[in-house]
């Protein structure tokens, strides 16, 4: 794995970076998808993007005050804008949900997963990458890493990756990433 250089996708109204935390607030009806079921293509979201040459695991703790339907803060991998990954918290029908969209061809899917935790709670992520398929993991309270998503994604040697953030139907919503670590992948191991 070989980093380069990390730069804004969509550099949101306000970030602010002190003592080990990202701190950003979101600006007004952005987000990332791509056509399906909407019809629509949105590539405005909040991206802190690293370029990174390689296989990777990339962990990610965050926690937002969560109010509008789909606000939403985690991580993305981009390929281009045709093909990414984004996961994380997404604020639906009243509750968090892990949140998983894959978008390949120009087309995204979406899976979504309740979660049974206080809106402020902060949740960990585990994004890795392992040559053509990508692992999205989150942290149980437990302390256990639960399976949410295993998928294949065409990308070339170097992809970007790191938090994002989002507010569909609003803005404002402030998210502060506490962990942010980008190393070698896990191992191949499922079980």
């Amino acid at each position: 794995m070989k980093t380069g250089k990390t730069f804004w996708r969509n550099q949101p109204p306000f970030y602010e970076e002190r003592g080990g935390t990202l701190t950003v607030r979101t600006g007004p009806e952005t987000d990332y998808w791509n056509n399906t079921f909407y019809g629509f293509k949105h590539a405005d979201g909040h991206f802190r993007a690293t370029e990174v040459n390689g296989d990777f695991s990339f962990e990610l703790s965050f926690s937002a005050n969560y109010q509008r339907l789909y606000d939403q803060a985690g991580a993305m991998l981009f390929v281009d804008g045709d093909n990414w990954l984004k996961c994380g918290v997404e604020f639906t029908d009243g509750a968090m949900h892990f949140s998983v969209v894959v978008t390949r061809d120009d087309q995204s899917d979406w899976s979504v997963l309740k979660l049974d935790r206080p809106v402020d709670a902060a949740v960990t992520l585990r994004l890795t990458r392992h040559a053509e398929a990508l692992r999205v993991q989150l942290l149980e309270p437990d302390g256990s890493w639960q399976l949410v998503r295993l998928c294949f994604l065409r990308m070339g040697e170097t992809v970007e990756v790191g938090p994002m953030t989002c507010s569909p139907t609003g803005e404002g919503l402030e998210v502060s990433f506490t962990r942010l670590a980008l190393g070698e992948p896990i191992s191949r191991e499922l079980h």
